[in-house]
Parts: C-alpha cells; sequence; structure tokens
C-alpha cells in the first residue's frame, strides 16, 4: 500500500567484537565482527515533493555530504526516477561514535524512497546499492544480527543475548582512517569461523589504537571495567558494557563520567520490524 506520508527510525549497532585478519591490496582490510542492533535510533520522516530536500535538527551536521541525501540521489541515478522527497531527520545517536548512525540514516532512507516513489527494488538490490556508501550499510538494509566478513558486507544472520546496554560517549570524534591508517594497528588476527569462533577471545583490534589516539575512551574503558567487562564498539569513541537488568544500567550511567545511553539489543532491528508491520519491506530475489 502507498503512503503519502513516512516515518521510520534508523537504529544504531554495536560491534560485539571486531577482529581484523588482514590488508587487502587496495588498503581496504579484512575483517570480522558481529553486528548486533540496539532500540535507539534517529528519526527520519518522509513526504513526496517534485525536489529532493533535508532538513536536520542540528546545526553542526553537514548538509551537502549527507550519506541521506546521497542514498537518495544514488536511487534516484540506479533507477532512473525523477521524483523528489522533503526528508527531515531527527539525529539522537552521536557521530563518530562506532554507532553507524550515517549507515542507518542511509539505509532507512534507501527503504523509505523504493516504497514512495514504487521503484521497487529487492532487499538484496537495496542492500548492494548502500554498500556504495559504506562498508556496514547492508546490514541495516537487512535488520538482522549477523556475522560479518569481508569489509563487513558478506553477512550471516545470527542469533545474540539481548542484554541492557550501557553506551558511553567520551567527548572525542574519532577519525575512522586515522585509526586504520596506524602502523601499530594489529592486522593479523587469526580467521575464525561460526564454529570455531571462541567469545573467550573475542577482542577489538582497534582498541589499542583509539585508546592512545583518545585518551578520553581510555578513561570511559577504565571506568567501565570497574564492574566487569566493557568493550569499544566499531572504531568509534563510545565504550559499551552489557548489563543485568534496565535499572543497573541506568545506576549506573547516573554514576558515570561521560554522558551517555541505555538501550536494549535486539536481533531484529526496529527499522525492518517498522517495516514488515507496514507491510512493505523488499522483497528477496
Amino acid at each position: 500500500m502507498l503512503t503519502s506520508k513516512l516515518t521510520l527510525p534508523a537504529p544504531c549497532k554495536i560491534n560485539r567484537f571486531l577482529h581484523i585478519t588482514g590488508r587487502r591490496p587496495d588498503g581496504y582490510h579484512e575483517l570480522q565482527t558481529v553486528f548486533q542492533f540496539l532500540d535507539f535510533s534517529d528519526t527520519l520522516c518522509f513526504s513526496p515533493h517534485h525536489e529532493l530536500s533535508l532538513q536536520v535538527d542540528r546545526t553542526d551536521l553537514a548538509l551537502h555530504d549527507n550519506l541521506v541525501l546521497r542514498a537518495a540521489r544514488l536511487l534516484q541515478e540506479h533507477t532512473g526516477t525523477t521524483q523528489g522527497a522533503k526528508i527531515s531527520l531527527s539525529k539522537r545517536i552521536p557521530t563518530g561514535a562506532g554507532l553507524g548512525g550515517g549507515s542507518s540514516d542511509a539505509a532507512t532512507t534507501l527503504h523509505a524512497l523504493n516504497h514512495l516513489w514504487q521503484t521497487e527494488l529487492s532487499t538484496e538490490q537495496l542492500a548492494a546499492l548502500g554498500l556504495h556508501l559504506g562498508a556496514d550499510v547492508p546490514v541495516f538494509v537487512y535488520g538482522q544480527t549477523a556475522w560479518a566478513e569481508g569489509v563487513g558486507e558478506r553477512l550471516t544472520p545470527i542469533s545474540m543475548d539481548t542484554p541492557w546496554f550501557l553506551v558511553l560517549k567520551p567527548p572525542v570524534h574519532c577519525a575512522t582512517a586515522a585509526i586504520f591508517q596506524h602502523d601499530q594497528l594489529t592486522r593479523n588476527t587469526p580467521i575464525s569461523t561460526l564454529t570455531t569462533f571462541r567469545w573467550d577471545r573475542a577482542h577489538n583490534d582497534c582498541e589499542d589504537v583509539v585508546c592512545r589516539m583518545y585518551p578520553e575512551v581510555a578513561q570511559g574503558l577504565n571506568w567501565l571495567r570497574q564492574f566487569g567487562p566493557a568493550f569499544l564498539t566499531g572504531t568509534g569513541s563510545c565504550v559499551v558494557q552489557a548489563c543485568q537488568s534496565q535499572d543497573e544500567a541506568l545506576k549506573r550511567l547516573a554514576m558515570a563520567p561521560f554522558s551517555g545511553f541505555i538501550a536494549k539489543s535486539c536481533n531484529q532491528s526496529s527499522l525492518l520490524l517498522a517495516m514488515e508491520a507496514l507491510g512493505f519491506m523488499g522483497s528477496k530475489n
């Protein structure tokens, strides 16, 4: 069913671990990770229009190269449609944090405009388009917790435990390119398979470099680790800890040295659930 206005979430993700297993001749890194979603989201609203425009509720975000507009233009170019849309973005997910907010906004845009413009691309086609925008856009398009390989685009859906997480955001913006180019970055973690992977050896190969470059991240991790295991998500600044309950997470957040939020993890993203509820999740080939 076609709708004249569409409001959808763009949820964030965490990397439950991040192993870098090699470096390709083109400079990109081979990795293994598990992407899992949190019920903490940006919100995007879409209305049909003859032109393409974007409004964002934060003045610190550049509009000319925003992933939302790039996703919309890519869909226009790929399908040949001349339709436009008025898009508004309410931004909650911190930037430069390792939570995938920009990639998630792009994935939501692809799904929403695929419906509004009736371009009828399958989920797989949308994911392939999304890969041109960023390596972790496809996982947001599919909306399933996944074991990921390659540069993060080869996805195998899995189910994980779904605890409450405390997410702290130290006051820094991590530069992903600088982290991956650092000469002290570990790039030779042995390759695992789903059947041989050991969670007691899971880690983030970027953690040492990020903590060296951004002492505030090290401070956040050290503070969390007085309560139990904690980890860096992706190559961003956010540090994460699983909690036994929502109440425990809230109490810990109230004591934390940095701002942050709590969120429930989930194996199906809020975008996937919203699309399915509306009855227009992209078809499968």
